[in-house]
């Protein structure tokens, strides 16, 4: 990067001042699209899904935990995947700190792959992780929110993915899907669903990575990011400026 000027103490706060006006309009116009997104329509889920996990069968309402609102991590792991995506295990190095304080506002977070629960729990276990992690294999789950494409549909043109129409070959993206639960009637409403970038918001580091002189310092959308466990001990450093 191109280092900027070297100004005195004074200048420097004049600058940042007026940079704060547009971080605090920033984060209004954030505001205004949260209360946008609350109110969008909701519709009824009436199809019943099922789901393996570690205990057994369980229904979407069951996900919920006892709680009133589900998140879904599509998680991009399809069958006969031998690691998660790249990706999605950096968003998923986030979740459990979050479930922290999540259980204890009427959230669940629970991830969910097409592959069968034999084949990413141990992925699961080598990285770590305590969140919920659940197989839609067998259900129409990732396909009827379009986070997994039947080959059949991408061939035909049929696919969708992020509200277009999807022309890529993999079977099996990522986004999040978000429920409620009606605790008098037991009925269950999609209420939002988000995919490509849209995830970027739920990654911690990349809060931090943007508060930085070099900000994310990356070549490609997170081309630089490895599983946790595969990262160099001693990686080094990118010349910071010229």
């Amino acid at each position: 990067m191109q280092r900027p000027d070297i100004v005195s103490r004074e200048e420097w706060l004049e600058a940042r001042k007026a940079h704060l006006i547009r971080e605090k309009e920033h984060v209004r116009a954030h505001d205004r699209l949260c209360e946008e997104r609350r109110s969008l329509p909701w519709v009824k889920i009436d199809k019943d899904y099922v789901f393996d996990t570690p205990d057994g069968k369980k229904t979407l309402a069951d996900l919920f935990d006892g709680r009133s609102q589900l998140i879904v991590y599509h998680f991009m792991f399809g069958p006969d995947w031998k690691e998660g995506c790249v990706g999605c295990s950096f968003l998923a190095d986030h979740f459990d700190g979050a479930n922290l304080h999540l259980q204890h506002h009427d959230v669940t977070l629970v991830a969910v792959s097409r592959a069968p629960l034999a084949e990413f729990l141990p992925f699961k276990k080598r990285m770590g992780w305590d969140f919920p992690w659940v197989s839609s294999a067998g259900s129409d789950f990732n396909y009827d929110f379009h986070a997994s494409f039947r080959p059949e549909d991408i061939m035909a043109g049929k696919a969708v993915y992020n509200y277009a129409p999807y022309t890529g070959k993999m079977e099996d993206l990522h986004g999040e899907s978000v429920f409620i639960r009606d605790a008098d009637t037991g009925e269950i409403f999609h209420t939002y669903s988000s995919y490509a970038r849209a995830g970027d918001s739920l990654i911690g580091a990349h809060a931090f990575l943007d508060m930085t002189p070099l900000g994310r310092n990356e070549d490609g959308v997170m081309n630089w990011v490895k599983l946790h466990d595969q990262y160099e001990p001693d990686m080094p450093l990118k010349a910071c400026c010229h």
